[in-house]
């Protein structure tokens, strides 16, 4: 039996801006974990992937929109990154609304780059230890987090599971941590 076999894992975007690998290479730890992987969105559209803040790449159709999801369904989150992706989640309040539903219900998250800032918006920060991409660091210690430049970092402080890294060069620390984070969960 696989670690995740049975785990249903909510991967959070904007419908523009996703960095590809950050959406597409958790999404393969995951399913090479047994678990299965979906996509939300705000919109049915597709989600346009990106490489860096301007080269567009792949498009992702969406399984839910933010208003289909709940937290109840899944096990777990994961909040990929890109700049522009990570903007526009953080400022959707369905989407920020989404995220404390998880916290809410101490179902763990992972967070790449900048997918922190949904937390920062979110308002659960407050005890929590994390990584991002260093440019969020002044935003998260605003927010009552504590900020740390390490390839991942793990936190289980305030009653949730919190799974960090800073970029793509440290998804596979990050993916290999969030698959152990999230089999136990």
């Amino acid at each position: 039996m696989s670690a995740l076999t049975g785990k249903k894992i909510a991967f959070l975007t904007s419908q523009v801006g996703v960095e590809k690998v950050e959406l597409t290479s958790p999404w393969q730890a995951v399913l090479d974990a047994g678990g299965t992987p979906s996509l939300i969105a705000p919109a049915k559209e597709p989600v346009q992937s990106m490489v860096g803040d301007v080269d567009k790449d792949e498009t992702f159709d969406p399984d839910l929109t933010v208003s289909e999801a709940s937290a109840d369904d899944f096990d777990a989150l994961i909040l990929p990154g890109g700049t522009v992706n990570a903007d526009k989640v953080r400022a959707d309040a369905d989407s920020v609304a989404l995220v404390k539903s998880f916290v809410d219900a101490s179902k763990p998250i992972a967070a790449i780059c900048h997918g922190p800032w949904a937390l920062v918006e979110a308002g659960v920060l407050p005890g929590k230890t994390l990584t991002s991409f260093p440019s969020l660091r002044t935003d998260i210690t605003n927010a009552g987090g504590t900020w740390v430049d390490e390839t991942v970092f793990h936190c289980s402080a305030s009653g949730w599971d919190l799974v960090t890294s800073r970029n793509p060069d440290d998804l596979d620390a990050f993916n290999s941590t969030l698959t152990d984070v999230f089999a136990k969960a």
